[in-house]
């Protein structure tokens, strides 16, 4: 892709959004946000505009009002779309599961209705250009790791099962549609925060994710961590994982578009390659930030698997991508990020 081009980014608002919203900015790409706030927080506006420079667009609003979404991509007559939005938490899928069919795989649906209007009807300025953030939940409970992307998909809870399907759409679009140029990235754990210490993970009541909960300890946010079974298959009985720099993954939706520009779509796996277990990420966390992380462990969590890394090799194949940061970087910038936002961005 050229640059200047407009890309949207639903979801653009949050975590992984946000960090691709720099990424974009600084490859000279013009993003434009997608989000209806109501995983994310109206303040990562103006620390986006403060890293970057520039005010960014923000359209308001739900990926399912298709309508909406139509009207969008013709305004600023997007040339890609980066799809974010959707409910993300394992745990509260297997306690909410139609919240998590309806917001995931009816926001897909939306967004894919919307695309195939612009662009394969009249007047169309582009080829319908989409990066879909899969997840490695799709993977399922892997009967042996790391895991490469052609391993067997399953799912072990909804959040994993709305990535799966979603997939199965996509795969279906392109071969009734082949103008279609997809690229799925299915993501591992992404940990750490911007440079700065100016935008970050910041999860809307109790964290479900690893990192936040630790670093909301750190900060005296919780009193102890709760470690989801420590009698699992691995070196320590705590759950592995492969966790990424958000930098990095960031990075390789940039890699992504750039990518589709040639018209060959691909699925690939955007991890570093090495597994850690929760109580090696707690230690290298307390040895960032100079800060003791209690923690106490508890039964396993429904939808939970032992081990879960990947061989990003094809990613590198493929697009030119690598992981560049660190277990020790990431717990840095996450401890930046939270100890100079206490309570997140509502601070």
């Amino acid at each position: 892709m050229k640059n200047e081009q407009a890309i949207l980014l639903t979801g653009g608002a949050g975590y992984i959004g946000s960090h691709t919203f720099v990424a974009l900015h600084e490859a000279g790409f013009a993003p434009v946000i997608l989000d209806d706030f109501s995983n994310s927080h109206p303040a990562v506006l103006d620390r986006l505009e403060r890293i970057t420079g520039r005010a960014p667009v923000l359209e308001r609003g739900n990926v399912l009002d298709t309508a909406f979404v139509e009207a969008v991509l013709r305004r600023h007559r997007i040339a890609g779309v980066v799809h974010f939005a959707g409910s993300k938490a394992v745990g509260e899928s297997v306690a909410q599961p139609l919240k998590y069919f309806g917001n995931n795989i009816g926001g897909a649906i939306s967004l894919l209705r919307a695309m195939e209007a612009v662009f394969l009807g009249p007047g169309s300025w582009a080829p319908p250009t989409l990066v879909f953030s899969s997840s490695a939940t799709v993977y399922g409970d892997p009967a042996t790791v790391p895991i490469t992307e052609d391993f067997p998909r399953s799912h072990t809870n909804p959040y994993g099962h709305t990535k799966l399907v979603i997939e199965d759409m996509l795969a279906a679009v392109r071969q009734a549609q082949p103008a279609w140029r997809v690229g799925v990235l299915r993501y591992f754990n992404p940990v750490g925060a911007h440079a700065s210490g100016l935008i970050g993970e910041d999860p809307a009541g109790i964290p479900n994710n690893l990192m936040p909960y630790v670093t909301q300890v750190a900060v005296g946010l919780r009193p102890q961590l709760s470690v989801f079974g420590g009698d699992y298959p691995t070196p320590d009985g705590t759950g592995v994982r492969d966790y990424i720099h958000v930098d990095d993954l960031a990075a390789g939706h940039v890699a992504a578009l750039r990518a589709l520009s040639s018209g060959a779509s691909f699925t690939v796996n955007l991890g570093t390659g090495q597994g850690y277990s929760v109580l090696q990420v707690v230690r290298a966390f307390e040895q960032a930030s100079g800060r003791k992380v209690p923690y106490q462990v508890v039964a396993r969590r429904a939808g939970d698997v032992a081990q879960c890394y990947a061989d990003p090799s094809l990613a590198k194949r493929v697009l030119g991508w690598q992981a560049r940061k660190g277990l020790e970087e990431m717990c840095a910038d996450a401890w930046r990020w939270q100890s100079g936002n206490p309570k997140g961005y509502a601070t």
